[in-house]
């Protein structure tokens, strides 16, 4: 028997399909993506925490689901929306189809609706708060559900996401693990005559980013989102990682006050929203985008090299460049796109970022390179030849 769903957003716009998933009424806020391939690396995202997101690829589900691509334990998406779910999986990776592993963590999904259409109303209009509800409620009250939904502007949704208590990565994945399971991104140990102790801050992170940081050469100590800069500098690290997350970079003052400690002693790496908690601890700030950038083929070009990379991005706030120049940062990177700042570096001291995800996953490589001039940027640091 066929299942009803709706979703509805703020501005009153009711979109009718098929259900698929739980049966649930969940809000966030509807947003795109424009992947072509890598639905269980965005659906295991924690970046997605509090969103319904739209996949702009028709056909979705086609691969099932397997727990090698994760990248954590859960989706955690608020609601999923797609063309057409695939009424096959074919795979011989797939452990579940789809629609009941998103059943497993009680995540509604719709399929049928013009995917297009509302792609389009969302980058004319701006994302906007909604509605996903595959419980049969009316329309009335799924638009007032959807307008009585907080939002993110000003929501500290790290704390949904962030690590539960320290621990550390290389001993819980061991390289002979990690490099081996199948299907997942091959990251290959570099042969480094160092192996750095990075303190890496849980924000929202994916697995594929620890991975790619021991692949580099890191030892990494993975910590909760609210850790203060003592209990780092406790460790003796040799350099410290920002990672992704979701929600309002402004709400996150404990971690502007760690990450401004910080920076005076270490080398800093910070990705998404960490390079925007680099923004804030510096004294800039951000500001809301009216759609956001979320898919794996945002260009964004490199001034300071003249390279032009094709990125995986996925973040709805950006850095205002003006109080980057005034705070002491240089804008190293800009999207192509609309010109919004994709990269920063301080002048003075090690410290750069980027408002992308080089660990990919999904998406191209072209970003890999900065891993490695993180390590190096450390081995400087120790005085040692790069």
């Amino acid at each position: 028997m066929t299942r009803h769903a709706v979703l509805a957003l703020e501005d009153g716009t009711i979109l009718r399909g098929r259900a698929f998933g739980a049966a649930a009424t969940l809000c966030g806020e509807a947003v795109f993506n424009t992947s072509m391939t890598g639905y269980q690396e965005i659906l295991t995202d924690p970046s997605y925490f509090g969103q319904i997101v739209t996949m702009t690829a028709p056909q979705i589900g086609n691969c099932g689901v397997n727990e090698a691509d994760f990248e954590s334990a859960r989706p955690h998406v608020a609601g999923f929306v797609v063309r057409e779910l695939s009424p096959v999986v074919s795979n011989w990776r797939a452990t579940s189809d789809l629609s009941s592993w998103l059943k497993k963590f009680g995540i509604p999904g719709i399929e049928g609706i013009d995917t297009r259409a509302l792609t389009k109303k969302l980058r004319v209009a701006g994302v906007m708060k909604a509605c996903l509800s595959t419980e049969g409620i009316s329309d009335a009250e799924a638009v007032q559900r959807a307008r009585a939904w907080s939002g993110t502007v000003g929501a500290d949704f790290v704390q949904d996401v962030t690590c539960a208590k320290p621990y550390h990565f290389n001993s819980k994945f061991g390289d002979t693990e990690l490099f081996t399971v199948p299907g997942t991104h091959l990251y290959k140990p570099q042969n480094r005559p160092v192996r750095y102790k990075v303190a890496a801050y849980d924000f929202g992170a994916k697995t594929s980013i620890f991975r790619r940081l021991v692949a580099a050469g890191f030892d990494v100590h993975v910590f909760p989102a609210r850790t203060p800069a003592a209990e780092v500098r406790a460790i003796n690290p040799d350099a410290v990682f920002l990672s992704n997350g979701p929600g309002d970079p402004a709400a996150l003052k404990y971690a502007h006050e760690a990450v401004a400690d910080l920076i005076k002693t270490y080398p800093v790496f910070g990705i998404c929203l960490g390079h925007q908690i680099i923004t804030h601890a510096i004294g800039a700030s951000t500001y809301k985008l009216k759609f956001g950038h979320r898919g794996g083929n945002q260009p964004v070009k490199n001034h300071e090299i003249d390279r032009v990379s094709i990125t995986a991005q996925n973040h709805g706030f950006a850095s205002k460049p003006e109080e980057l120049e005034k705070c002491g940062a240089i804008v190293t990177e800009v999207n192509m796109n609309d010109g919004t700042v994709s990269g920063l570096r301080l002048k003075d001291k090690p410290v750069f970022s980027v408002q992308y995800h080089p660990e990919a996953g999904p998406g191209p490589n072209d970003a890999d390179v900065l891993f490695t001039r993180f390590y190096d940027l450390v081995a400087k640091s120790k005085g040692a030849k790069v």
